[in-house]
């Protein structure tokens, strides 16, 4: 019996965090860039149960037997969270440090590509939120105040002044200077790390000559949040959570049973 509480437990527990993670999908549907999380559950090895008896011989020995139920679930888990890489579609919104980047065919199967940006500790980290602006200094910068890369690695400083980004991912600035948007390039962006604020991090490199991608100025990816479908699977993790809930009661209702009743006398 006691097992059948933990398998409910971890029943709930489970849910739970589906929940937690479809939440957070829903909170960010209107976030530019953002890569809903996948919610990957897996049940506990299965156990194998089996009846032990006795019977009696011809000579009068007792022997044992050993015959096979079949298996048991002990449980299940969720074993990871992943974000999905699908293309958000595009959003005009006439704001010249709004860009979106839009890969139309990589190398490998599961590569992506992101703006490359500075966080305040000074470390590299990815994103597609391209929500950009300029800060007081002619910086460009995100919404969130981290630092847009160039290709090597450098602050790109616009002067405050406007500027053009051309498909290629150049920013091209009145006086002339040409400077080119960091874009790294990520073999597989499963391998990435999740951070806040839209950032991923993760190594990669400059985008190959064979990755082909086009910026859009004035333009921002929206979140591949399909919030419908969002809806629906938590109502399913809901309704799940409910019957383990059941499940555990009744556990529970009869262990009550057994402790205060069965062993009643008279």
């Amino acid at each position: 019996m006691l097992r059948g509480f933990y398998t409910a437990a971890s029943g709930m527990i489970t849910q739970q965090r589906v929940q937690e993670s479809l939440s957070n999908n829903i909170a960010n549907v209107n976030t530019p860039g953002y890569k809903a999380d996948q919610t990957a559950t897996r049940s506990f090895p299965e156990l194998l149960m089996h009846q032990i008896g006795k019977t009696n011989n011809v000579n009068g020995f007792n022997s044992s037997t050993n015959r096979p139920l079949g298996p048991l679930s002990t449980g299940v888990y969720v074993q990871e969270m992943m974000p999905n890489f699908v293309q958000g579609d595009l959003k005009e919104t006439g704001v010249t440090t709004d860009v979106a980047l839009v890969p139309s065919g990589l190398p490998d199967e599961d590569g992506n590509l992101f703006f490359t940006v500075q966080n305040e500790a000074g470390e590299v980290r990815l994103t597609r939120n391209g929500n950009f602006t300029v800060d007081y200094q002619g910086r460009l910068v995100t919404n969130d105040g981290y630092f847009v890369l160039d290709q090597a690695d450098n602050q790109i400083n616009t002067f405050a002044m406007e500027f053009t980004v051309t498909q290629e991912g150049v920013i091209q600035l009145p006086n002339g200077e040409n400077i080119p948007l960091g874009i790294t390039y990520v073999t597989n962006a499963n391998e990435l790390e999740k951070e806040g604020n839209g950032l991923f991090r993760g190594e990669g490199v400059q985008a190959p000559e064979d990755a082909r991608f086009s910026v859009y100025q004035g333009f921002l990816e929206r979140s591949n949040v399909d919030a419908a479908r969002s809806m629906t699977d938590m109502i399913q993790a809901f309704r799940l959570f409910e019957i383990n809930q059941r499940v555990l009661r009744a556990y529970d209702e009869s262990m009550g049973k057994a402790v205060n009743d069965i062993a009643r006398i008279g």
